[in-house]
């Protein structure tokens, strides 16, 4: 495998960055992992931790150099990483559990499979065309998708900041895994939170990545998208890479830090020993238990509208607990 890769974080005007990062690879694999702690929980950066450690722990497991089955390894790892969650909770006597937001893609094969809970993001671009995104498991991208609501009400509904799937909540998550996608050299892939995404639609998201390469479109994105949300802006996040096709190691860097992370380099995997792991995703903790491509417009996930309302009752509950404790 060939490909580059660029990765960045910045806080924002938030006390403490929640969002976390990382990839992992081996000689025929690769998987990308951002995850963002829901800021109305307790330690939401703790839940995004444990979601990329055991991500990666387990790919660590199964990339044997890649993964036999990756659409059912992106669910029980996401099964698995909100079952840690929940036993970080117990151990610590927390009064709520945290929770997060995460969107992972493993690709191998020059074929990618993506899955993800919440609003964490996946585009995929070619020739700066976006030939497919995640679909956000919000109140507002459900109107949407059953034509209640135009489009053009992302930016602006009042439900658009309501999520009803994320792991850590007091319901397992459903995993939205997509359906593999054959890349093709010069493809881009984007991870981004949404303290990206919010602030520039997916039309300038696509410019910036057709006109510039990921290692200068990635800090502009996000130079932009904190200067739009100013002094109260979101922490903001995005990995990217460029696909160059399966046919040097970089160095080791940690997920995203307090401040700002960034992260760049040209990979090529075709010398690297069979049982290699290179990992920016460090700290594996204890592990537990073990569609379509979520597209703007596509078909309404697994979710019906009973289960909407009591998700969306159930995460707010838990935000206005959270509120309580944090006064």
């Amino acid at each position: 495998m060939q490909f580059s890769v660029y990765q960045e974080s910045h806080l924002g005007g938030r006390k403490v960055n929640q969002d976390r990062m990382g990839y992992s690879f081996t000689r025929d694999a690769l998987l990308l992992v951002l995850a963002d702690g829901m800021g109305g929980h307790l330690h939401g950066e703790i839940a995004a931790t444990l979601t990329m450690q055991t991500l990666s722990a387990l790919f660590q497991e199964q990339a044997a150099p890649y993964v036999k089955k990756p659409e059912r390894f992106l669910e029980d790892a996401f099964l698995a990483a909100h079952h840690e969650i929940h036993r970080y909770k117990a151990a610590n006597n927390l009064p709520d559990t945290p929770r997060t937001t995460v969107v992972a893609c493993l690709i191998q094969h020059n074929t990618a499979t993506w899955a993800h809970c919440g609003d964490s993001r996946l585009y995929w671009l070619r020739d700066g065309e976006i030939l497919s995104r995640t679909r956000d498991h919000s109140h507002v991208e459900n109107l949407i998708a059953k034509g209640l609501v135009p489009a053009s009400a992302r930016a602006t509904h009042p439900d658009r900041n309501k999520l009803y799937n994320c792991l850590g909540a007091f319901n397992v998550p459903k995993v939205e895994v997509s359906r593999r996608a054959s890349l093709l050299p010069g493809d881009v892939v984007l991870l981004c939170s949404d303290g990206l995404w919010a602030m520039l639609d997916d039309a300038d998201i696509a410019r910036r990545l057709r006109t510039q390469t990921i290692v200068r479109a990635v800090p502009d994105m996000l130079k932009a998208a904190l200067a739009i949300g100013g002094a109260g802006s979101d922490n903001s996040t995005a990995l990217a890479i460029m696909w160059q096709g399966s046919l040097v190691v970089d160095g080791e860097n940690t997920v995203a830090g307090e401040l700002s992370t960034v992260l760049s380099t040209e990979i090529s995997t075709e010398s690297l020993p069979e049982g290699l792991v290179s990992s920016t995703m460090h700290g594996a903790g204890r592990m537990g238990p073990a569609s379509v491509p979520g597209e703007a417009g596509a078909d309404a996930d697994a979710f019906n509208e009973d289960d909407i309302e009591k998700a969306i009752a159930e995460i707010r509950d838990a935000i206005e607990k959270s509120s309580q404790i944090l006064k």
